[in-house]
């Protein structure tokens, strides 16, 4: 994992602000994730804990993490235990991913006590541990007993013990004496897993780097690298030994072109080339809490509205489908006329038939004369009633064509708001807004109603930025774009929104003013962001005034038609871009 313990060491150093700071509120977004706000001189400061198997961490955090009601049984020991402590010291032995929180607190009695609050970063088994000042455990946020783990048990009441450390070399204190002997005895392994195993706290990312410091990404075995290679790898461990120790090392984060994060690393990382974009922070605290923010955002919204993924996936292939086999149904109307004028040569013809032919030759009177055409007939029905027969079916066909047509149509519109209600939903990240869009759904008859017992949340406003001192503001959900547009907005502001692709709408809130064209365009790209075509390069979006754009009687949340617009085509702004211009 790219959290380790050199990283680490890091964060111990940028929370050594929070030393004196006392405990002013502890909550538990989620069944591993605790975040106790610590109020310092310079303000309140939340420390985020994690102990997730795939995004285990301990950082500061500015984001907002919606709470649960009801808070679990280890907040409220924890609340118990620690509410008004003051951090006394963060503590980590060696570059061990575990960093030890030192509390100084008061019991039931008033008696002063020291707690131990202690974080341990290790994959699957990370934990979250308060432990008693006589080293015994208080409670964990994960219970492992025997049957779950045979080698340590972490129970209320048992001994703390640190997990075993393993005979790993020091990355400040060894030599390149040291070094090269562990190298020479690693056989031809690779370099970077040589590495792994022989440096004590760091990363895939990190060993990879050093590897690709001295073999510039050739396959060398360890055992391989001596001489200049060996010079060179020893060169680059000085040169980020002296970053790490003066401070003026890069945190460094890696992602793809399409902006989903890669991973970290305490200092530049050179081995990915153009394949990778790079960001660069001067905190470890803000890097972690960019990377596991965005990151988590979708996959913890998922798990409190699974049922309402699955629901809207499966309605949007099921409309998807049916109103492609209606489409294909209205295809075969289309030669519809050519059975009115099988009857009408029929009735041209009567004398050439007689009951019981199966066909009929004659001269094509609406093409060319001197061709014959020849029309199926059956031989029970007279000349007049295979006529009617032909006409039946050209009536039919066209009462078909009709009701499929609309059906059609309908159809596309349905999947067209069922896919915004699915954009929406990837992009909600608060219980009130899952719950907007659940009571939309069952207002539309998608989904039962539910009976809560307990008042829904309140619903938030729109998302608003500033541009240029122009309030822009947001829709959440299609129900709030028609309250945005249609009630909450002045004639002479401006409305965005992206050209035939599902996205949110966006009004510039003029006040009269005329709104310059480079407000349009960041607006525009704004847009383009909260919109289903956020990851694409080149985004078309509509503008036009909001006394153009009217709401059709019986039309569906969210859909609006507009007249005299623009269209603009843009890049769509990044979370970074478009979080610096919210308000």
């Amino acid at each position: 994992m790219a959290l380790d313990g050199i990283y680490l060491s890091r964060i111990k150093n940028e929370l050594g602000q929070l030393i004196d700071s006392r405990v002013d509120k502890i909550h538990q977004p989620s069944r591993e994730e605790l975040i106790i706000s610590m109020r310092t001189r310079e303000g309140v400061k939340k420390l985020l804990f994690n102990s997730a198997s795939g995004s285990a961490r301990v950082h500061l955090t500015d984001a907002e993490i919606e709470n649960p009601r009801t808070p679990p049984m280890f907040c409220m020991l924890m609340r118990k235990h620690l509410s008004g402590a003051r951090l006394a010291a963060v503590r980590q032995e060696g570059f061990e991913r575990i960093l030890f929180f030192d509390f100084d607190a008061t019991n039931e009695m008033g008696d002063k006590v020291a707690l131990t609050l202690v974080c341990e970063i290790m994959g699957r088994v990370s934990n979250l541990i308060l432990v008693s000042e006589q080293g015994k455990v208080i409670d964990s946020i994960k219970r492992v007993s025997q049957e779950l783990s045979s080698v340590r048990t972490v129970l209320p009441g048992v001994m703390y013990t640190t997990p075993p450390r393993q005979d790993r070399l020091n990355f400040f204190e060894c030599t390149a004496q040291q070094l090269s002997q562990r190298l020479a005895l690693s056989g031809g392994s690779e370099l970077s897993k040589a590495l792994l195993t022989t440096f004590e706290g760091i990363s895939p990312v990190f060993a990879r780097e050093m590897s690709f410091a001295c073999t510039h990404g050739s396959d060398i075995g360890a055992n391989e690298i001596t001489g200049s290679r060996f010079d060179d790898l020893w060169a680059y461990i000085g040169k980020i030994r002296s970053q790490l120790l003066e401070g003026t090392n890069t945190y460094t984060l890696l992602s793809t072109d399409e902006g989903v994060m890669k991973d970290f690393c305490f200092c530049d990382v050179a081995q990915y080339g153009s394949l990778m974009k790079k960001a660069s922070f001067d905190s470890p605290c803000k890097l972690l809490d960019r990377f596991y923010t965005q990151r988590d955002a979708f996959s913890r919204t998922k798990q409190k509205a699974a049922d309402l993924f699955k629901l809207l996936t499966n309605a949007i292939e099921r409309t998807r489908r049916r109103t492609e086999n209606q489409r294909l149904e209205l295809e075969e109307c289309a030669n519809r006329d050519e059975l009115r004028a099988n009857g009408d040569m029929i009735m041209s013809n009567l004398y050439l038939i007689k009951k019981g032919d199966k066909q009929l030759t004659a001269p094509d009177i609406f093409g060319d004369s001197s061709k014959t055409v020849t029309i199926p007939l059956d031989a029970r029905l007279s000349p007049v009633e295979n006529a009617q027969r032909y006409y039946k079916e050209y009536r039919k066909l066209g009462a078909a064509k009709e009701k499929l047509t609309e059906l059609v149509r309908n159809g596309e519109e349905e999947a067209q708001y069922l896919d915004s209600v699915l954009e929406a939903l990837t992009r909600a990240r608060s219980e009130s807004e899952i719950a907007e869009l659940r009571e939309e759904l069952a207002q539309q008859g998608y989904v039962r109603r539910q009976k809560n017992k307990t008042k829904l949340p309140p619903a938030q406003p729109p998302m608003q930025f500033v541009i240029s001192g122009f309030t822009v503001r947001v829709g959440r959900n299609n129900k709030q774009n028609d309250k945005l547009t249609c009630k909450d907005s002045e004639k002479t502001d401006v409305w965005l929104h992206t050209k035939d692709i599902t996205g949110s709408h966006t009004v510039i809130s003029a006040k009269g003013e005329s709104v310059p064209d480079d407000v349009i365009r960041t607006a525009a790209q704004l847009a383009a962001h909260f919109s289903k075509a956020k990851d694409s390069s080149q985004v078309g979006v509509d503008y036009t005034l909001i006394k153009y754009v009217k709401k059709p009687a019986g039309a569906k949340p969210g859909m609006v038609i507009f007249t005299n617009n623009k269209t603009l085509y843009v890049t769509p702004l990044s979370d970074e871009q478009a979080q610096q211009l919210k308000k």
